[in-house]
């Protein structure tokens, strides 16, 4: 779970989130829990543990805007594991507020070498993101 607060650059001329500031939230959301599972952007790019370098790139993205947020608020990212194929997640991502449900993204996202060739996913990071419900 990441929390982020809503400041005054997050909302819009009626001072509500503005839309695209969910979508910066869940790239956060997905930046964090893919190095929590031990697999930061930088080593990937760098192509640390004799990897070719690569990155996860937005392949796809389904979002649901549920409710309004404001200013000053703090608001909790979640970003699930839904699905993993070769080379791709399917990642189920919500933002909430004191358990009440804000925004839902599901979002594929593909790892691909920097020449732009789907790579398939590590073992070891199939394996880190435990049993997929």
């Amino acid at each position: 779970m990441l929390p982020v607060r809503v400041y005054f650059e997050d909302t819009d001329f009626s001072g509500l989130v503005y839309h695209a500031s969910y979508v910066r939230w869940c790239e956060r959301g997905r930046s964090d829990f893919l190095r929590l599972v031990g697999n930061d952007h930088r080593g990937l790019i760098d192509g640390s543990g004799g990897r070719e370098p690569a990155a996860f790139v937005v392949r796809r993205m389904a979002l649901e805007f549920l409710k309004p947020a404001g200013i000053d608020e703090i608001l909790e990212v979640e970003t699930r594991v839904k699905e993993v194929g070769a080379a791709h997640l399917v990642l189920d991502q919500r933002i909430g507020r004191d358990g009440v449900g804000l925004f839902t993204a599901e979002v594929m996202v593909v790892l691909v070498s920097v020449s732009g060739k789907p790579l398939r996913i590590a073992s070891a990071l199939r394996s880190a993101f435990g049993p997929i419900k």
